[in-house]
């Protein structure tokens, strides 16, 4: 079937991304997903599919969904808009620097954890060969 016209269920977009359906409903409920009616049935586009997977990257990057909401809008615009390239670039920039700390803040307490690991294997072996000397 062509990509043009292509299109999934709610169950099918969930089971694709591991999400729920109530995850799904909740970024409709938010406008950023905009899926056609059929009756009671939701028939999601390309399109949808594509912003899904915008917003839970977003999401795994530690975006809000205020944050996520305009970057995605993004998608939907004449690519080459100088004010949603500078804002995207500015988003990226702050993400950047914050996962870059985070990442500092775990190698420092992978290492602080190591060294109190080492020190508890020390002590516990000191007690194994006091309580066995003894």
């Amino acid at each position: 079937m062509p990509a043009q016209t292509q299109t999934w269920s709610i169950a099918e977009l969930a089971t694709e991304y591991d999400v729920t359906l109530r995850t799904i409903r909740f970024y409709e409920d938010r406008g950023l997903l905009t899926p056609e009616r059929r009756g009671t049935v939701r028939v999601y586009h390309p399109r949808d599919r594509v912003r899904l997977g915008l917003i839970l990257r977003g999401k795994r990057l530690g975006f809000s969904l205020d944050e996520i909401a305009t970057i995605v809008d993004m998608y939907d615009a004449e690519p080459g808009e100088e004010g949603q390239l500078v804002y995207l670039l500015d988003q990226i920039t702050t993400r950047r620097a914050d996962l870059e700390q985070r990442r500092k803040d775990i190698e420092e307490t992978l290492l602080e954890l190591a060294e109190v690991e080492a020190r508890c294997h020390a002590d516990l072996e000191t007690l194994r060969t006091h309580r066995a000397s003894s």
